[in-house]
């Protein structure tokens, strides 16, 4: 065999090897992707938050880092009485907490409300809202109102020992222009339902 004929055949067995290669990626399943490049799930951004973080919550808890169990101390937040209401015939002072620093220190840190007060949250604009009760000692009662009317009642919302914390309000397609904080069990002894008006009286 002369060179020539020994150069064919190489070349001959070095086409069926290529061909034989490309055989084999053309039967190998395709490599895909779980949506499409375009699909909404592909275009979506990732979601890097947790459940406890994606929470939007207008609430007068702040989360303190490292502190999961409710406590007294000295240093709760005292607002002036600045408006007042009647329900039930008996009329309710109320500490209202109208900036962000306010509502985001609420109640926490605080003894008992005494049965004719209570802590007034505005939300100008209207706003969904939900509240939970981190550091805050004492079981309360939530009123959440638009325009006077009672849109829901949280009763005897207690402390908060869990991490994270539940939240209280009503579902987010309602929008709240204020709540109303209270002792526990003091919207049972109002005699307060879901549907009532409850008319405020700004004193300044």
């Amino acid at each position: 065999m002369n060179f020539r004929q020994t150069l064919r055949q190489s070349l001959a067995q070095l086409s069926m090897m290529a061909i034989g290669a490309s055989l084999l990626l053309g039967c190998t399943s395709p490599v895909v992707s779980s949506a499409d490049a375009n699909s909404p799930e592909a275009t979506r951004a990732p979601n890097t938050n947790s459940s406890r973080s994606t929470k939007v919550v207008e609430s007068d808890r702040a989360q303190t880092e490292g502190e999961s169990v409710p406590t007294l101390r000295t240093n709760g937040q005292y607002l002036p009485i600045s408006a007042a209401t009647e329900i039930g015939g008996q009329r309710i002072q109320l500490e209202v907490a109208r900036t962000p620093q306010e509502q985001s220190k609420g109640l926490m840190h605080r003894p008992p409300l005494p049965d004719d007060r209570g802590m007034l949250f505005v939300f100008d604009p209207p706003r969904p809202v939900q509240f939970w009760m981190k550091n805050t000692p004492s079981p309360l009662d939530m009123v959440f109102l638009r325009n006077g009317e009672v849109q829901a009642i949280v009763e005897n919302a207690l402390p908060c020992e869990a991490d994270p914390c539940p939240t209280y309000g009503p579902d987010r397609s309602v929008v709240i222009d204020h709540v109303i904080e209270l002792r526990s069990g003091r919207a049972a002894e109002l005699g307060l339902t879901t549907g009532d008006r409850i008319v405020i009286e700004f004193l300044e």
